[in-house]
């Protein structure tokens, strides 16, 4: 699973459309559809309820899109902490007085 796949499924999830969460992100429809569809493959569970004319969160959906929040979250937090430690703006401050 990669962090991109985590992307695309929220972006249908938040739009409850394939169409206006391809034009979101600059993907082909077709596109995004293979790539939420192979998600739902590697975690063996359906996420999203599909018919021709509305898209709709499954329970299993609903839980992942917490969970993906949260990973998305952390993977900004993190790579933003070492770009600060980097530039040399993290570090220690010790101070004591009398």
């Amino acid at each position: 699973m990669e962090l991109r796949h985590l992307r695309y499924f929220m972006a249908v999830a938040d739009d409850l459309s394939f169409t206006k969460a391809a034009a979101k992100l600059f993907l082909a429809q077709p596109s995004l559809t293979r790539q939420v569809h192979n998600l739902e493959e590697e975690l063996g569970v359906r996420l999203l309820n599909r018919s021709k004319s509305q898209v709709a969160l499954t329970e299993e959906g609903r839980s992942f899109l917490v969970d993906a929040r949260r990973i998305l979250a952390l993977a900004t937090e993190s790579i933003l902490a070492v770009q600060r430690l980097s530039r040399g703006e993290t570090g220690q401050l010790n101070l004591a007085y009398l």
